[in-house]
């Protein structure tokens, strides 16, 4: 195995946005990361297995593959794909004139596939922000931006009870979520992040709870566990070394913290996962 996990950057330094037909010669990819970004993949043809993170979906086109930019994710498919990607940077949606669209984006990062039933709409708002993607005029933020925000609405609609039920989200709950995600080293400190967002450890815990109906420790356990879990399946770090990298303050205390929260021990995790 490897002792970091591969990052990959599609996207060219001065672009906040790229859209573009999936690459036909694309079957089979190694376990990567994206460059702080958030992906949206649309398949409309193809078949084989999507994994991100230690779940693996089947590929049954029409199907979107939602990836955030901590997750990690590979590719096994065994037919020719056909569909579009998405990319999108955080300072395309800081900059966007039209706020919704980080509300939209934010419930739709809660999912990780979703399988369709109308795409023709879809497909066409895909090949037209492909288009748009290859104009450089001045209108072309505010065309992309209107396109994006139908798309982002149209595949919400395609998940009713998702889109019902998605809560709104505060700014320090919305802010602490990306913020993790964010964060290439996670610490296991609530008061560490508290203090970085510019509040106290209290409010955090009452806005995630009034928000996301959850405790600001529980948000950090699932970056902590997620993290985990990847360094245990695609490193060959040592259960001290990824206890460590995780800011436990010793390996003893990752070890419970982690069975705990999954049922298994990293080591019992790690031989089921390689």
């Amino acid at each position: 195995m490897i002792s970091n996990i591969n990052v990959k950057d599609k996207v060219q330094p001065d672009k906040s946005i790229k859209v573009a037909p999936f690459k036909k010669d694309v079957r089979v990819t190694r376990p990567h990361k994206h460059n702080s970004y958030f992906e949206i993949i649309f398949l409309t043809k193809g078949s084989g297995q999507h994994t991100i993170d230690s779940q693996t979906y089947d590929v049954q086109p029409p199907t979107v593959f939602f990836v955030r930019k901590e997750q990690l994710h590979f590719w096994n498919l065994d037919a020719e794909p056909d569909g579009y990607v998405l990319i999108i940077r955080k300072n395309f949606i800081e900059t966007s004139l039209d706020k919704e669209i980080k509300t939209l984006l934010y419930k739709l990062s809660r999912h990780t596939v979703l399988y369709l039933k109308d795409t023709e709409r879809i497909a066409q708002l895909f090949y037209l922000l492909t288009l748009e993607n290859q104009e450089e005029t001045p209108l072309s933020k505010i065309i992309t931006e209107g396109l994006l925000k139908t798309l982002l609405a149209k595949l919400l609609q395609q998940e009713p009870t998702a889109a019902a039920t998605a809560t709104s989200c505060g700014n320090l709950y919305d802010a602490f979520r990306d913020l993790l995600s964010q964060d290439m080293q996670l610490k296991n400190s609530v008061a560490y992040y508290a203090e970085l967002l510019n509040t106290s450890p209290q409010n955090l815990n009452a806005n995630c709870r009034k928000y996301g109906n959850v405790a600001a420790a529980d948000v950090l356990s699932e970056f902590l566990i997620d993290e985990a879990r990847r360094l245990l399946t695609y490193t060959d770090n040592t259960v001290s070394e990824i206890s460590f990298q995780l800011n436990f303050t010793d390996a003893s205390h990752f070890v419970k913290y982690f069975k705990r929260h999954t049922g298994a021990t990293p080591a019992g995790f790690r031989t089921e996962h390689t």
